[in-house]
């Protein structure tokens, strides 16, 4: 009898044991959504794809019904998302097993055509109610939804999508447009907000007319104030029917905050941060209470999920070495001599990178800091691990509204080191991080005028307190260079770490409107126009620096801070028609007959010449330093001398220059000859007949004048005065070339 009593026990515990197993593997009669948002290609960053691939295994393994949703900003954000335009992130989001997503303003960074591969390559459902393709011609994206409702038993419920109208800004503006640059997209970002509510508004009550029990937004609005009134916060305010808002775009860590609709009943919202630092998990239980949460203390991964995404990343150093683009020149950093100059001077890859800004964003002058350009570009193949190091930085495109004043400002506070004279008078050799390289722009700085550009005790921006050593600021306009408005508002490109941050101290334009923030990272942005506006290969323009930036330096140490010619002086230097003597330019010293010759000859681009000049003059000789240029001069009826004799190393008069300038001109330029006229000087009537026609002439064209009234023919005329001279007729030139 107790033989049995124990075998009914036995087998009691037995079905009792069972029974403890099966209730054990019984799931949770819950509805899970797991949702990321921002991800921006940290695809193993904090808890990573791997983790939360496991975390979803872990909760599928305990709830009957599990969901996985991204709400926005996934593709885009580092190389494996820039090479492959989105595309392994898909893949690693197809294999993490993701249900739904929305569009983040980053998705469309690579434009529409790249946008519809990633939604034809998705194995997920991307939704969007709000945008709305309103072209009359063609048509726009496809394979998304405004919402879908999804059965989970004898549940349902709908996943609205929702995107960003700051997309037009915060991406590309002209991916939006048609080729005559109207826009044939709409985010329903009309009438204040009203649009987009009316919108969300108009899908949530076709959700519930489909049966929907419960309504999710998968939301990519944020809750920053700078995107008022299409913050989430606002949609919610201005609605009705949803139950919860998953959201992203201001990268905000939200566990579960209620809000109130527009009928005052209580709205989750919520959202994970950025880069996977945590999962968001909101749970509907069967008696229909709704919890959200994030999770950030998880350490597991999936073993095929953390080895598909290290497959992908080895890959990283084949996307590394794939070649995007090519160039017919080398792109440079550096000066002749190997010595850096991006960070004082304009550079050819300095004007890539500026045309790259300003071309890709359409804006009117874009600025690119020197220090950000930090590698050159050699001629041939250029690979994205090229791009990456010439900006290794990740700063992203943005586009503010700036005054002509603002402009001009963060140009002087960018060249205030820049090489020239020290406050003292001593050449300085300086550079600063900050110089500016540009595009859509041209300006002059002037190093014989000693900085006075003033910052606060965080090397901010401050003030100018003196004269302007930038000069001559011009912006291109309708394909001619003029003088820029200070009071005009301009377009200008750069990116958040000057414009937003105020980066090198250029803080000027911090609190100014933003036309475009953030659009695309930088090393994109340079890929993008060699890609699509270069058709793939940097051209031989790029050969040589375009003279947007003219320095004028200043390295006598006989030319001090203030000298009236020192501009002139530095022209010449610059322009290679004048040198000095070692250190010295002996401005005040004589200018001889065989110097301005020389100088004319430099100017004249120094021509060949056959022949010996012993031959034509008996007083000079072959092979001297003036020989060349004399012979040509002579040849070309440029000067004549005293009869077989030139007289090199005699001290120019006035009016020998005078002629001498005149006859360059007739025969070198073409100009027209004059007829002796009456000069207006008070010493006129001293002026030796042979000249006055030079003198005439020189006067008229503004090349050489007189002083107190007075002309001074017979005066010598000095190293300083030569060199003002020929800044002049740079000048002349310079507004002939413009003007045609």
């Amino acid at each position: 009898m107790k033989k049995l009593v124990a075998l009914l026990l036995a087998v009691c515990l037995v079905f009792g044991l069972m029974t403890t197993v099966f209730a054990a593997e019984e799931k949770a009669d819950n509805i899970v959504v797991l949702y990321t948002n921002d991800v921006h290609c940290a695809v193993d960053d904090n808890l990573g794809y791997a983790g939360l691939a496991a975390y979803k295994a872990e909760m599928e393994a305990a709830n009957e019904h599990v969901v996985l949703v991204d709400c926005g900003d996934a593709a885009q954000g580092g190389p494996i998302g820039t090479l492959s335009k989105g595309e392994y992130l898909i893949d690693i989001m197809n294999a993490v097993g993701y249900d739904y997503a929305t569009f983040g303003n980053h998705e469309f960074d690579y434009g529409m055509e790249a946008l519809q591969n990633l939604i034809d390559k998705a194995q997920f459902q991307y939704l969007s109610s709000n945008l709305v393709y309103t072209g009359a011609e063609g048509k726009g994206l496809t394979g998304y939804k405004a919402y879908d409702v999804a059965t989970y038993g004898d549940v349902k419920v709908a996943f609205v999508g929702i995107a960003t109208p700051e997309s037009f800004t915060k991406s590309t503006p002209t991916y939006f447009q048609n080729e005559k640059g109207d826009y044939v997209y709409s985010f329903c970002e009309g009438n204040d907000g009203a649009d987009l509510y009316a919108n969300v508004q108009a899908t949530v009550d076709a959700a519930k007319a489909d049966g929907a029990d419960y309504v999710v937004a998968i939301a990519h609005l944020g809750i920053d104030e700078s995107s008022e009134p299409w913050r989430s916060t606002d949609l919610i305010a201005n609605t009705t029917g949803i139950d919860v808002v998953l959201d992203g775009h201001s990268h905000s860590t939200v566990a579960s905050e209620e809000v109130a609709n527009k009928a005052g009943e209580t709205v989750l919202l919520t959202s994970t941060g950025t880069k996977l630092n945590a999962i968001g998990k909101l749970v509907i239980t069967a008696d229909g209470t709704i919890t959200t949460e994030l999770v950030t203390d998880y350490a597991a991964k999936d073993e095929t999920a953390d080895a598909f995404v290290k497959d992908i990343q080895a890959q990283n150093q084949v996307l590394l070495d794939t070649v995007v683009a090519k160039s017919t020149v080398d792109l440079t950093t550096k000066n002749a001599d190997g010595t850096r100059a991006v960070r004082n001077r304009e550079t050819n890859l300095g004007d890539l990178c500026a045309d790259a800004y300003r071309i890709v964003s359409g804006a009117d002058i874009a600025f690119v800091n020197g220090g950000g350009i930090r590698a050159d570009l050699s001629a041939g193949d250029i690979t994205y691990g090229d791009v990456i190091t010439v900006h290794p930085y990740g700063n992203a495109l943005c586009v503010v509204e700036a005054t002509g004043q603002e402009i001009i400002d963060a140009l002087e506070w960018a060249a205030r080191n820049t090489a020239g004279l020290a406050s003292d008078g001593t050449n300085s050799i300086g550079e600063m991080g900050g110089f500016l390289q540009v595009s859509g722009l041209k300006y002059t700085i002037d190093t014989g005028v000693a900085s006075s550009a003033k910052g606060d005790d965080k090397s901010m921006f401050a003030a100018v307190e003196g004269e302007y050593r930038v000069k001559n600021v011009q912006v291109l306009t309708n394909g001619k260079y003029v003088p820029i408005d200070p009071k005009a508002t301009y377009e200008l490109a750069s990116h958040n770490y000057m414009l937003k941050s105020g980066g090198d101290g250029i803080n000027m334009f911090m609190d100014n409107k933003l036309l475009q923030d953030e659009v695309m990272l930088d090393n994109q942005v340079l890929i993008t126009y060699i890609e699509d506006y270069l058709n793939g290969v940097v051209p031989a323009t790029y050969a040589k620096p375009q003279g947007r930036i003219t320095v004028i330096p200043t390295k006598y140490a006989d030319v001090a801070d203030g000298n009236w010619a020192v501009a002139a002086i530095n022209y010449v230097t610059e322009a290679g028609i004048m040198n000095g003597t070692g250190k010295n330019f002996d401005p005040n010293g004589s200018l001889t007959r065989g110097q301005l010759v020389t100088m004319l000859y430099r100017q004249a681009g120094k021509p060949e010449v056959e022949g010996k000049l012993s031959d034509t003059f008996t007083d000079c000789e072959d092979g001297k330093w003036y020989s060349n240029a004399v012979l040509w001069a002579a040849q070309n009826k440029i000067v004549n001398g005293y009869g077989d004799v030139f007289k090199p190393n005699q001290a120019v008069t006035r009016q020998e220059m005078a002629k001498i300038l005149y006859g360059y001109d007739v025969a070198v330029n073409g100009a027209e000859k004059v007829e002796a006229a009456a000069l207006s000087y008070k010493d006129a009537d001293t002026v030796a007949s042979w000249a006055l026609e030079g003198v005439a002439y020189c006067t008229a064209k503004k090349i050489l004048s007189g002083s107190n009234g007075n002309f001074s023919p017979a005066n010598t005329a000095t190293r300083a005065m030569g060199a003002q001279v020929f800044m002049n007729i740079g000048k002349l030139a310079a507004a002939a070339e413009e003007a045609t």
